[in-house]
């Protein structure tokens, strides 16, 4: 995709965002709410964030060890950390799946395909996971909360995990891939797909593996969308849980579309337009989603002192050969 149509994408979505916001909330409401905001809630949705991701850093070097690439926990999880801090500036959270690879491809020369293949693996399995709990969390919510605008987007999702999974699983799908591949190639995508393909091939004969690490997935986005729910009874806003694992999948989602930098008004957009839906505020809604938004950068801090404390030392050493 070319910079000038990323840029003009994120223009045109961040613009709308905060248009919609200018309409629904008021200001000085938000700030209240913004100023009342319960830390201690607050603090427990960092938490919740950052310890599971040593957690994600195990299930990669799972992957990563199907290859034969060995690294220590210790390594993998500094990585994750660089990768979420990287996230702030970059394009969503893809962004730092290119710098978890980049770094990744430097420790290990000549296996840059096969990295690259765990990290789109690692986010495929993601998406998976994430619809598979958008659907338990509408099923929870039936007769409960009526969000039933939502319903078709979550379907769609779901086709789409169908429709992937189809493609990138079944050996009958290639010829329909090789026929997509110059329209891929214009559009700059032949080579993370076949990077993807690859990968997921590679994987066909470890059935447990995959199962292992969908499981895993599972597990942490379940427990991470409590850091949500978390964020949300900062400001005050009292819905149960359930509801959360009907609009955390989809905000998780939402948050992946490439316009947009580090989902800037997009999500706090999302909050405002889900929970209005089920009767909350707007300017709680807001100040919800954008209490996550300080969550997420909280969960950056180390990675940006990691990188800020290894930029240092780089420097150190190149005084002190000039020296």
């Amino acid at each position: 995709m070319k910079r000038s149509a990323r840029l003009v994408g994120t223009a045109v979505l961040t613009s709308a965002a905060v248009a919609y916001l200018a309409w629904k909330i008021d200001l000085d409401a938000t700030l209240d709410v913004l100023g009342g905001a319960d830390a201690g809630w607050l603090a427990a949705a960092v938490a919740i964030m950052t310890l599971t991701v040593p957690v994600l850093a195990a299930r990669w070097g799972w992957l990563l060890r199907a290859h034969g690439i060995e690294e220590s926990l210790a390594w993998l999880t500094r990585a994750y950390f660089v990768a979420y801090a990287a996230g702030q500036v970059l394009p969503t959270s893809l962004g730092g799946d290119a710098v978890r690879v980049v770094e990744t491809a430097r420790r290990h020369r000549g296996r840059t395909a096969v990295v690259t293949g765990t990290v789109l693996l690692e986010r495929g399995l993601g998406g998976a996971a994430t619809v598979l709990l958008g659907a338990a969390g509408f099923l929870l919510s039936i007769g409960r909360y009526d969000v039933g605008a939502y319903l078709w987007l979550e379907g769609a999702f779901v086709f789409g995990t169908l429709l992937l999974a189809f493609l990138f699983f079944a050996r009958s799908a290639r010829p329909l891939l090789r026929r997509a591949e110059p329209l891929l190639a214009r559009v700059r995508l032949a080579r993370p797909l076949r990077a993807f393909y690859e990968g997921v091939h590679h994987y066909r004969g470890r059935p447990r593996l995959l199962a292992a690490v969908l499981g895993v997935t599972l597990a942490v986005q379940a427990v991470r969308i409590l850091a949500i729910w978390a964020a949300a009874r900062a400001v005050g806003i009292e819905l149960d849980a359930r509801i959360y694992y009907v609009l955390g999948p989809l905000l998780f989602l939402v948050m992946l579309v490439p316009f947009t930098l580090n989902g800037l008004a997009v999500r706090e957009a999302f909050f405002v337009s889900f929970l209005g839906s089920v009767g909350v505020d707007a300017s709680q809604a807001f100040a919800a989603g954008f209490l996550f938004f300080l969550v997420t950068v909280a969960l950056a801090l180390p990675g940006g002192a990691i990188m800020v404390r290894e930029g240092l030392r780089g420097g150190a050493r190149v005084e002190a050969g000039r020296g």
